[in-house]
């Protein structure tokens, strides 16, 4: 009798044990499941991160090929500081130029000019062989002093000429949103266009400036897109 309750406490204990600590009684070659979970996910992590490093790896291989090609086949020059006697702010990074001047003692004159907005077919395009004439707003702001008001003539630069789309007077105190902005140019009387084209021309807005933006925007255009690609290879850099 003796000998059996020895037994039985022995079996006992070795099950409490057993239960306490799952890794006894269990085969050496046999690892407990939460191990080889764990490992699982350690060997994922590093497949993802080395995917991850892979596809980083294949974008800045890219970009840096854009990068190259551009510096290497047509290189932004430097752009000028000025036009006749107009100063330009060149304002890097954004769609717009300013272009300011002064003409005789009162008028101050401004010109807010875009990067190429539009395009549409030119006259020698075809089915086989489109060709486009491309487009750029600007706006002419002529001011004078103590005066409180702006002419605003809204304008069109295509490849070698202008044109006037809108014009209107500008307050400085704030005007009804219900006011009247007067017709379309092209509704004017046509010697009063003639004389509007030749007030411009007077002031160094002429034909000569339509050539000169298409100059200088498409110079633009190339520096604008290095730098964008720049900061999206510097973005991609970081860790």
């Amino acid at each position: 009798m003796a000998r059996f309750v020895r037994c039985l406490k022995r079996t006992v204990f070795s099950s409490s044990i057993a239960y306490r600590n799952p890794k006894i009684g269990l085969p050496t070659n046999q690892k407990p499941k939460f191990l080889i979970s764990h490992r699982c996910l350690s060997s994922g992590s590093y497949v993802s991160e080395m995917q991850k490093s892979a596809f980083q790896g294949n974008i800045l291989r890219l970009i840096r090929n854009e990068i190259e090609y551009e510096l290497d086949h047509s290189p932004p020059f430097q752009p000028p500081s000025s036009f006749g006697p107009f100063a330009i702010d060149e304002r890097p990074g954004e769609q717009w130029i300013s272009l300011r001047r002064k003409f005789g003692e009162k008028e101050d004159i401004k010109i807010e000019a875009t990067m190429f907005d539009k395009s549409v077919p030119s006259s020698k395009s075809t089915s086989t062989e489109p060709e486009y004439l491309l487009h750029i707003t600007f706006i002419v702001n002529i001011s004078k002093c103590g005066s409180g008001e702006t002419l605003e003539i809204m304008c069109s630069a295509w490849p070698d000429t202008i044109e006037i789309s809108k014009l209107c007077v500008r307050k400085s105190i704030k005007s009804s949103p219900s006011s009247y902005g007067g017709p379309e140019f092209e509704e004017l009387d046509d010697n009063l266009q003639d004389a509007l084209y030749q007030f411009l021309e007077e002031r160094g807005i002429s034909d000569d400036l339509a050539v000169f933006l298409h100059q200088y925007m498409k110079n633009k255009g190339k520096g604008e897109y290095v730098r964008w690609m720049e900061s999206v290879k510097s973005y991609v850099e970081q860790k």
